[in-house]
């Protein structure tokens, strides 16, 4: 890693030429069909699992930034053709909207992953109690559940608690829950680990007709296997039972069990410790993570008199990672445990200028920024879900004159995220409540947070 006050043109990946991308596109094509011919019947069931969750995993490291790349110049072309719909001049002389940085590579690029979600459902062999990850689809009914072995960003620790869970529950009376209404009652793994050592085991259970005592018994045998039995090689320093009746439960709908061990691990970033719950959101990739949060340091501009508005915070990581340099920072988050960690963090810490706000951000930013005096600056930070922006918090970021500088980080820009940008950028528009100025894309930069998967983080910075 770079030191953090380094400029931004020397981040990981900068001083690579212009790409050919014509060159690119050809190579791509060609190793495209060697991939696909891989899913063909005849490859083997782990071939076919690294094709689906991992697709660039037999080309080298910088072929597969140089696919990256022409992936997010196609994101930023769309962006400008729909800006010109818009009767907006935003073409430049590249044919793109704003610059686009090449992709900054990952520091790590195997086994970088800290959280991975297993499934339980038939394996190959016709066993259902098979715990790894889907090859298939619903819609075709050919979903096979394949061991997560050869997957290249997962790392060995959570193949190995994966492992000892499918140990356990093939010696369970109970059965497996392939349908909720067939039945059925182990379910999902979410393993997540830090850098410190800490690993964290969620097993998710429906409980269907069972009564208190038989899920008591149930909870005591699997302490027992992770603590005292074979599972204990794992050496867990959480293990959480999830009673759940749904694909997705929260902490709320659900409560979390902790059935062995601490109710938290942590992880270090940037110089600062995080407390992490079970369903926390934070950065699948730590390394690549404070690659990404120094650029945004650089990125936001942010001086002593600016207040920092961090939307969608998750355990206030970007934010915190920020405070020293800002006079405050204000952080929205819907989930009320990782609020509850960000609040820790910035205790722990010792940051003071900050405060956290539960609640879904399109009801709790309006609110806070009606009342907001023009003349104190703030520079916006979102990081949404795939689902992007509501457009209410679209909207408010518009119609506040304060905010001149915005950042917006995307996991799929080329989603719901796209409306997010022309809802920034468009001319006031009455009809929809859009009165402020318009935002103009200034700078493109693709982080490359997930290797080996045609995924990128892209940061967008907006300016007016």
């Amino acid at each position: 890693l770079r030191p953090s006050n380094a400029p931004l043109s020397s981040l990981p990946g900068q001083d690579r030429g212009v790409l050919n991308n014509k060159k690119i596109a050809a190579k791509w094509k060609e190793k495209k069909k060697v991939r696909e011919g891989c899913s063909l019947p005849g490859s083997s069931w782990e071939e076919r699992l690294a094709n689906a969750v991992t697709p660039l995993w037999r080309l080298p490291y910088q072929e597969q930034l140089q696919v990256k790349y022409e992936s997010q110049r196609k994101i930023l072309q769309t962006l400008t053709s729909r800006l010109e719909e818009l009767g907006i001049d935003a073409q430049k002389p590249d044919g793109l909207c704003c610059p686009l940085q090449p992709v900054v590579p990952s520091p790590v690029i195997n086994g970088y992953r800290n959280k991975s979600t297993f499934s339980v459902n038939q394996g190959p062999d016709g066993n259902p109690k098979t715990v790894g990850l889907y090859v298939g689809t619903g819609r075709a009914r050919n979903i096979v559940c394949v061991k997560a072995n050869h997957v290249e960003n997962i790392p060995p620790k959570h193949k190995e608690v994966a492992q000892w869970y499918e140990e356990y529950i093939r010696c369970s009376p109970l059965e497996p829950c392939l349908l909720f209404h067939e039945g059925g009652h182990w379910r999902e793994l979410v393993v997540r680990t830090t850098s410190r050592g800490h690993t964290m085991a969620i097993i998710t259970f429906h409980p269907q007709e069972l009564g208190q005592e038989a899920l008591a018994t149930q909870k005591a045998l699997l302490k027992e296997f992770f603590t005292c039995g074979p599972g204990a090689v794992c050496a867990l320093t959480s293990l959480y039972f999830q009673e759940s009746t749904m694909t997705r439960c929260s902490h709320e709908q659900s409560p979390f069990q902790l059935l062995h061990g601490e109710p938290h691990i942590f992880e270090e970033v940037l110089g600062l410790k995080f407390r992490i719950s079970p369903d926390a959101f934070f950065q699948v990739n730590t390394g690549g993570a404070e690659v990404l949060y120094q650029a945004v340091r650089e990125l936001s501009q942010a001086g002593g008199d600016t207040v920092l508005l961090d939307i969608c915070c998750g355990t206030g990581t970007i934010g915190l990672s920020l405070a020293h340099q800002v006079s405050k920072i204000i952080g929205i988050e819907v989930v009320e445990k990782a609020v509850e960690d960000a609040r820790w963090n910035a205790a722990f810490n010792g940051i003071s200028n900050c405060e956290f706000h539960s609640g879904k951000a399109e009801a709790v930013l309006p609110q806070l920024l009606s009342s907001w005096e023009d003349s104190q600056a703030l520079v916006a930070v979102v990081n949404p879900s795939r689902a992007g922006l509501h457009y209410r918090v679209v909207r408010a970021i518009r119609n506040c004159k304060s905010i001149r500088r915005l950042l917006y980080i995307s996991c799929k820009p080329e989603g719901e995220a796209m409306r997010n940008f022309l809802e920034l950028c468009c001319p006031p528009n009455p009809g929809k409540k859009l009165a402020g100025e318009p935002f103009a894309p200034t700078l493109a930069i693709p982080f490359d947070m997930f290797p080996h998967t045609l995924h990128c983080e892209l940061v967008l910075l907006f300016t007016r």
